[in-house]
């Protein structure tokens, strides 16, 4: 039998994802709850440039979580918004259904000390009231941070540090880079230069790991920089002036014996052109997941997301994104109730991809 799966957002990675799904034998789409007000009551085909397939995106978020479903898939906003994704979070749980997720990417490890408990309770509640599960994944925080580099920690006879980095051209992006303030201004502040607000987002995913081995950690802390542009650069969103940000650098460090060994490094840029002095890829065309591990061997491996027909990186990276969310269902369907990180949950191999 299908997994019967409601998708709740239709974002850039929601559409990527309905696409998927109406094609995989797994998974059985039986509705779609919208944010966009110009996206209701139109069929899900035609929003993402096919035929239609007779379901709907609603804005009655109630009506579609009466639906018979098994797990909401939930794409909801960044976790700027985060009372905004719990409420919709615990009204999925509290209908009835599991929830798989990208939104709150700070719960990708809700047992972690920069987790907030405020948060997570009423999660937590919803959860054990309803005796259903949820997962929270993401690529970045996500699955590069956690079983990929986990799993290569794994071959090590000794590991004495470990580095992801993501480094990536969002000229193509057109969700929101606002945390990062990329195009504005050197003197606006982008919510993620805010140390706690960056210890917030990925804090949790240091202590997984850190966990995962069996390491303490002693602190967790970030540095963060960023390129003006000397020239004006044009991309998918408009234009940046000369002097206004084009590229943000930033590490959030976990500290083991007086030394930063667990390290995620992002490396951001408005075109390939933006800061070239930063840290890049082997690859010509600049945009990978790069983890390095120093030990007893040392690793080094590049992981590439293109899109399917135009290969953009971005493209490529979202779609597998929201992919991790539902290749996890039948872990998570099968789970005991609760808030589960991926340390919790067996290999989810994608089932109904190889077609």
């Amino acid at each position: 039998m299908a997994y019967k799966v409601i998708v709740w957002g239709t974002g850039f990675v929601g559409k990527m994802v309905i696409r998927e799904l109406l094609h995989n034998p797994e998974y059985d789409l039986v509705g779609v709850i919208g944010y966009f007000p110009h996206e209701i009551g139109k069929d899900i085909g035609e929003l993402i440039g096919g035929d239609p397939v007779g379901i709907y995106s609603s804005g009655d978020a109630d009506a579609v979580l009466s639906t018979e479903a098994d797990v909401v898939a939930y794409y909801g906003p960044t976790a700027e918004f985060a009372q905004e994704n719990i409420d919709n979070i615990c009204k999925a749980l509290r209908a009835g259904k599991n929830v798989v997720s990208t939104a709150m990417t700070p719960w990708v490890y809700p047992k972690a000390r920069h987790t907030p408990r405020d948060q997570v309770k009423p999660v937590e509640d919803a959860c054990r009231e309803s005796g259903k599960t949820c997962f929270t994944t993401g690529i970045d925080p996500g699955f590069m941070n956690d079983i990929v580099p986990l799993t290569l920690m794994g071959v090590c006879g000794r590991v004495d540090s470990v580095r992801i980095q993501e480094i990536l051209d969002y000229s193509t992006y057109t969700g929101s880079t606002a945390g990062m303030a990329l195009g504005d201004p050197m003197e606006k502040q982008g919510i993620l230069e805010i140390p706690d607000v960056l210890i917030y987002a990925w804090g949790p995913t240091i202590y997984m790991m850190a966990d995962a081995v069996g390491a303490e950690l002693e602190k967790v802390d970030i540095t963060y920089e960023k390129w003006a542009t000397p020239e004006p650069i044009r991309f998918v969103k408009g234009v940046i002036e000369p002097g206004n940000c084009a590229a943000v650098h930033f590490e959030i460090r976990g500290w083991v014996r007086g030394k930063p060994v667990i390290v995620i490094e992002h490396v951001n840029r408005i075109t390939n052109a933006a800061a070239p002095d930063w840290p890049r890829t082997t690859l010509e065309e600049n945009d990978a997941y790069r983890i390095i591990i120093e030990g007893s061997p040392n690793i080094v491996a590049e992981v590439v997301f293109r899109g399917e027909k135009d290969k953009d990186p971005v493209a490529g990276g979202c779609l597998a994104t929201g992919m991790r969310a539902i290749h996890s269902i039948p872990a998570v369907c099968a789970a005991a109730p609760g808030m589960v990180s991926a340390l919790d949950l067996p290999l989810a191999p994608g089932r109904g991809t190889l077609r």
